[in-house]
């Protein structure tokens, strides 16, 4: 138990952020809240926002998708698409996304596959404990498949304003 334990710790720690600025951003596969499949793939010559938030209708995940909403269309106008990605399921992703009119896809990642392949998923510290969970954090894609830049400290009111400084 201990020995898996341990390994546990040590893998988490080791895969939280391994990815940085300039390498190939990991190739995905998501069902996303109309059901259909997206691929990383199909935004091949496209910039993407790549963004990892906790859980729909929360206060903070809600700020995120309303403020990346609302600038959509300036989002657009820099040629950028927006992708979002929560361990959420398909309905809640579609409540999410009907509730607050949000012009850009969901991908369910029940599974964690992506957040894990993005090294998001990981130990936190909230008021004191301790629990595994989605490090907020979004990966600037480019054109090429690289990935630009790397978002850690993402402020949720504002962060469309983050993506359009870069």
């Amino acid at each position: 138990m201990f020995v898996t334990s341990a390994l546990s710790f040590f893998h988490t720690n080791i895969s939280m952020f391994h990815l940085k600025e300039g390498d190939i951003a990991p190739p995905f596969e998501g069902k996303i809240q109309d059901g259909t499949s997206i691929t990383l793939a199909q935004y091949l010559g496209k910039k993407v926002a790549l963004y990892f938030y906790p859980k729909d209708n929360t206060p903070g995940c809600t700020n995120q998708a309303c403020n990346l909403r609302d600038n959509h269309m300036a989002l657009q106008a820099q040629g950028i698409e927006i992708i979002g990605v929560s361990p959420d399921n398909l309905a809640s992703h579609v409540r999410f996304s009907q509730k607050h009119s949000l012009p850009f896809p969901l991908i369910a990642d029940v599974d964690l596959q992506i957040h894990n392949l993005y090294g998001v998923w990981g130990e936190k510290k909230f008021m004191g404990r301790i629990y595994d969970g989605v490090h907020r954090t979004t990966f600037m894609i480019d054109e090429t498949g690289h990935i630009s830049h790397i978002i850690r400290k993402v402020k949720t009111k504002v962060h469309s304003e983050q993506i359009l400084a870069l």
